[in-house]
């Protein structure tokens, strides 16, 4: 059966996820979303750069999409500036029986103990009248810190710590608000960006350590603990998103920490630079300028190293990439799955089926 699909942005992730659409022989594009006025109209297969039209129009006419009755919506929209209004957004397509995969807000990859019970339960109930499901995943928040350590766990006989590192080189990724002004690359060492007041890294990292320690049957104290610390860039440094004078904020290290006992047990961590030269003292990938590293202490000691780089870019242009493609590939999971809320604690095993070369 064809699930019929619509894309929602045409963004840094969105553009990939039409490719990824197309590319599947089970999903049929049915239609295109857009925020800015000059995609109106074009063709989406112009808009993913694909190089070929796929007889599909872009449109800013949410009522005009939702009537199509699509069977999944690939929701890649910028969230982290507007995480409350993303969230409206979300529940109402599931209240129209449309279900939904979602790069954001980030928070509802697992919201519990996170959002406040009546949302979630706002969320619960708009699956439930629309019969229609929900799943927010990608890369970060998402298979790095979800699937793929769970699955390693499987293989210990004892698990005193598991660690999610992500340790990357941010200079070309190009996400200005993200960059600026929710990380604070480039501003003054004595401001405080977005992510930096109490309980943000919580809200946007704690569903990360709070669905692996759901899937290790673990209760954590309350609330979570918050470590961050900051390096001021020694020279002016350029990147993509934005300029970073000598003497501003260039690289952040930070922690969510998930304790049993006061003792750590799940702990999600970040090392990011916006140049390869910063902080030599901080962790570094085996291979290329950006990797995701596991480690599970305990019995036996186990420690694996993620990479992805793109055929036409770095890991930032593959960690789009590969984003979109955890959604596009996990449609007929949350298509099938129950109404509401889908975390990666309830789909199956999620392949790559019907995309190897050839087949």
């Amino acid at each position: 059966m064809t699930i019929r699909v619509v894309e929602w942005s045409t963004g840094t992730v969105g553009r990939h996820a039409i490719a990824g659409i197309d590319a599947r022989p089970d999903l049929e594009l049915v239609g295109v979303w857009v925020s800015g006025p000059a995609k109106i109209g074009k063709d989406a297969g112009e808009l993913a750069g694909l190089g070929r039209e796929l007889g599909v129009s872009a449109t800013n006419d949410r009522d005009a999409l939702v009537a199509l009755r699509p069977d999944c919506i690939v929701h890649t929209a910028m969230t982290d500036d507007r995480v409350f209004d993303a969230i409206e957004d979300l529940i109402f397509f599931i209240s129209q029986g449309i279900n939904v995969v979602s790069s954001g807000p980030v928070v509802l990859q697992f919201p519990h103990g996170v959002l406040p019970d009546e949302l979630v339960e706002r969320v619960e109930a708009a699956g439930r009248e629309g019969n229609a499901s929900l799943h927010v995943n990608g890369i970060d928040p998402g298979f790095a810190n979800d699937a793929l350590p769970l699955s390693i766990t499987s293989l210990s006989q004892r698990i005193d710590e598991v660690r999610c590192l992500e340790i990357a080189d941010y200079s070309t990724y190009y996400q200005p608000v993200v960059m600026k002004s929710i990380f604070g690359f480039g501003q003054p060492m004595d401001s405080t960006p977005m992510l930096l007041n109490p309980g943000v890294l919580s809200l946007a990292w704690g569903s990360v350590v709070r669905q692996i320690a759901a899937g290790l049957d673990l209760t954590l104290d309350e609330p979570l603990e918050e470590q961050f610390d900051r390096v001021a860039a020694d020279r002016d440094y350029s990147t993509v998103s934005v300029e970073i004078p000598e003497g501003t904020m260039a690289a952040l290290h930070f922690q969510v920490i998930g304790k049993v006992g006061g003792v750590p047990r799940v702990v999600l961590e970040h090392f990011t630079r916006t140049h390869p030269d910063q902080a030599p003292d901080w962790p570094t990938p085996a291979k290329g300028d950006g990797c995701y590293r596991i480690i599970v202490s305990g019995e036996p000691e186990m420690e694996v190293e993620f990479t992805h780089h793109g055929k036409h870019g770095d890991h930032n242009v593959s960690g789009m990439i590969v984003t979109a493609m955890r959604l596009v590939n996990a449609v007929a999971a949350v298509v099938d799955a129950k109404p509401g809320l889908v975390t990666a604690l309830d789909l199956p095993l999620i392949s790559g089926r019907g995309l190897v070369a050839g087949s």
